[in-house]
């Protein structure tokens, strides 16, 4: 059985706060015993925090390209610019829409640059997502290894839309310790037959159901520890998830 536990003790996180212990206290309040057949997931906005990810837009000069951007999005254009340097390329720009192919590959809502839910004098603030959020993941795993001898597999989500569909799901931006994408290709279904396709997005879909229990809005509760998942094969990062530029399929 698959269970979601919110980690809600956790409170505000400031830059270099040891990330790793608050979660460590969170767990053990919540009373539960992670494994190393668990995932902590934690949502991105934490790891941020933590890493000091923070931009005073004050200090932002927005360039021609920014303003021009501005003018069609009705956007700040001090986020812009900070949009288009965290993006390898703009995807969309329309009246208050701007997507973008964020340097990680991951294609989301400017950049993944959230002004919401930020902390104290978040006013003129904007939050950037981690440098590599793989790597926020590993370091967090190593950390949590130091206190727990078999530490859970760490995922980092965030809120994504998603083509066609109204509304936001969790997915996974950052992993350690488990397959991010499981590839069954090869493998054949109960009638014999040989998938020739089938990839498992295994760690957007235990990102969603720790969405679940985080939530969107102000319910301040920045991870949940997932029981119950198996799965086998390799581990991969959550870059693995994300489709080469050259396998697009709708440019």
């Amino acid at each position: 059985m698959i269970e979601i536990h919110p980690l809600p003790a956790i409170g505000e996180v400031k830059p270099g706060d040891d990330l790793a212990r608050l979660l460590v206290a969170a767990v053990q309040a919540a009373g539960v015993t992670p494994t190393a057949s668990d995932v902590l997931a934690v949502t991105q906005k934490i790891v941020s925090k933590a890493e000091g990810r923070f931009v005073d837009l004050m200090t932002v000069t927005p360039g021609q390209e920014a303003l021009k951007i501005a003018r069609v999005t009705h956007k700040d254009p001090r986020l812009i610019e900070l949009v288009l340097a965290e993006s390898q390329s703009v995807v969309r720009a329309a009246p208050h829409v701007l997507i973008t192919r964020h340097r990680s590959g991951h294609v989301m809502a400017n950049a993944g640059i959230d002004r919401s839910n930020i902390g104290p004098g978040g006013g003129e603030r904007a939050l950037l997502l981690p440098v590599d959020a793989d790597a926020s993941a590993a370091k967090l795993r190593e950390a949590l290894a130091m206190i727990w001898p078999k530490p859970p597999a760490v995922l980092i989500i965030d809120s994504f839309g998603r083509p066609w569909r109204y509304g936001v799901t969790c997915v996974a931006i950052g992993a350690s310790g488990l397959p991010s994408l499981v590839d069954r290709r090869g493998h054949v279904d109960r009638d014999g037959r040989v998938l020739e396709v089938t990839q498992i997005a295994l760690g957007d879909m235990i990102a969603t159901a720790a969405g679940l229990a985080t939530g969107e809005d102000a319910e301040g509760i920045p991870a949940a520890l997932v029981h119950g998942v198996k799965w086998s094969g390799a581990d991969n990062r959550a870059s693995a998830l994300v489709r080469p530029i050259e396998e697009d399929l709708f440019r």
